[in-house]
């Protein structure tokens, strides 16, 4: 079966087919690192992943693709208003913690690897940063007006989005039907009010974070920031481009009208869009303080459980977030586990000859549902699909062997051979440790020990015996325990 990609520019699943055959070049929006990564971006984390991950493993009909993965860091322009207006989030956030912008940038980035990391998320091949690549995006602005599609205002540079006809074909909004001032107030030297900035001036601002340009001092806009990395690293078209489902418009549907109208090309076949995470109903954000950190989930959850909850959904499809959600991960999660323990406990049991007719059967079985996996993988990267494949697999394992008194030779090696499929198909392409004996989270006193513990230190503190609490830090570090104060208090992760 070939591979089909529900590809948001057109609406409908298509089958997959790369500019060069063999090799996958995917862009992906990536954080803007201004502050702790939550839930809902731990979702896009693993989607993509696992969408890498699966091209790689079984792409091309099943032979692999060589996949050249890039995802930006965003660490200046992005601003608080998609409007072209507000303060740009990196130099607000470093301005309410008095520190430099890129300090805090740095700060950022680290978290974000390290949710990554924590998520066993394979790590893009290229992760550029917008500030690393100004020369690129002045160039590609540059372009832009000798093509008469874009044009300098008071030393900002606007994108002229009349002069592109298939402006909003992504979002399937027609420019026509946007009232005056739906995104900014008409005026502000602006032609249209929808014209977007690719370069905002920076004279008379104070604005931290500056380069000089063509127009006068300034900075970039984000949307221009992803075209000029993307292109830079995979080529004018791109084979896929993924974001959250809230990226589509305005900041997508600007990355194809700039990148197309300087490059005449198709910006990219295949666009994806992953589904937010809601909290009652709502898209869980910074803005709404209805977050949940990486960081604090991780904690409360452990990193199997996390993970396990963001791939039972499709990834297009939005996921609630409740606390006994993601329990019931850590179980069905466990579930999983109970069928490779039970192999291990048939593979020593006393042998006896002879063939009771089961293996046979189990070997059939296993191959039945490693196709019904990659069915479902083929099938628009479907999940949850691959997951029943999974669970499905487990409960002919322990048909055969749960209740076993003895092994056979045919039973054992076909017993080995699920256990070994199972563990290749969950490790490889979804991302999950079944070998993984880790505590849940349920049966883990990890967490409340080092909570009870960082309350004695803070005792320690206010009684200004900075000695003894600095020593209980540093015992904690060597078991593995991170602390680390923040103005909001001390909190802890463990070291990865």
């Amino acid at each position: 079966m070939a591979l089909r990609i529900y590809n948001t520019l057109a609406r409908e699943k298509e089958t997959f087919e790369p500019v060069q055959p063999g090799r996958v070049n995917m862009y992906v929006c990536g954080p803007t690192v201004y502050d702790y990564p939550h839930l809902g971006h731990a979702k896009s984390y693993v989607a993509f992943d696992v969408v890498v991950r699966y091209l790689r493993y079984a792409g091309s009909t099943h032979g692999g693709y060589d996949v050249l993965y890039v995802q930006n860091i965003t660490d200046v322009g992005h601003l608080t208003d998609d409007a072209d207006s507000g303060d740009d989030k990196i130099i607000k956030r470093a301005k309410e913690r008095r520190v430099e912008p890129m300090a805090l940038v740095e700060t950022f980035t680290r978290e974000y690897f390290r949710a990554v990391d924590a998520l066993n998320c394979l790590r893009p091949d290229i992760s550029p940063r917008a500030t690393g690549h100004i020369p690129e995006m002045i160039d590609l602005v540059q372009r832009l007006i000798g093509e008469g599609h874009a044009y300098v205002s008071e030393g900002n540079v606007y994108f002229d989005v009349e002069s592109f006809r298939e402006y909003g074909k992504l979002s399937r909004r027609r420019l026509e039907e946007q009232e005056a001032g739906g995104r900014i107030e008409p005026g502000a030297g602006k032609r249209n009010p929808a014209d977007f900035a690719l370069w905002k001036s920076a004279e008379g601002t104070g604005h931290l974070m500056r380069w000089n340009s063509p127009w006068g001092i300034g900075f970039p806009g984000w949307h221009i920031e992803c075209s000029a990395m993307a292109m830079k690293y995979l080529g004018e078209t791109l084979d896929i481009h993924g974001a959250g489902v809230d990226n589509i418009f305005p900041h997508n549907e600007d990355e194809i009208a700039q990148s197309e109208c300087a490059t005449h090309r198709p910006f990219s076949r295949y666009w994806m869009h992953n589904g937010t995470v809601l909290v009652n109903g709502e898209k869980m954000a910074k803005s709404k303080g209805n977050f949940v950190t990486v960081e604090e989930a991780l904690k409360k959850f452990g990193a199997d459980a996390i993970r396990f909850w963001a791939v039972s959904s499709h990834y297009r499809s939005p996921i609630d977030y409740t606390e006994e959600g993601i329990r019931e991960a850590a179980r069905a999660l466990e579930r999983l586990r109970i069928s490779l323990t039970n192999v291990e406990r048939y593979l020593s049991l006393p042998s006896t000859s002879g063939d009771p007719g089961g293996a046979a059967e189990l070997e059939r079985l296993t191959e039945a549902h490693r196709q019904q996996f990659l069915a479902g993988m083929d099938d628009d990267f479907n999940t949850p699909a691959a997951l029943a494949a999974l669970f499905g697999l487990a409960t002919e394992i322990n048909r055969l062997v749960a209740t076993a008194t003895e092994q056979t030779p045919e039973g054992a090696a076909a017993a080995s051979a699920a256990r070994a499929r199972m563990l290749e198909l969950s490790r490889e392409v979804l991302g999950l440790e079944l070998a993984s004996r880790a505590a849940s989270a349920e049966n883990d006193i990890t967490g409340p020990l080092v909570e009870l513990l960082l309350g004695a230190r803070q005792s320690l503190r206010k009684a200004k015996e900075f000695a003894a609490a600095d020593e209980l830090r540093a015992r904690l570090k060597e078991l593995g325990v991170v602390v680390e104060d923040r103005p909001e208090g001390a909190t802890w992760r463990r070291a990865v």
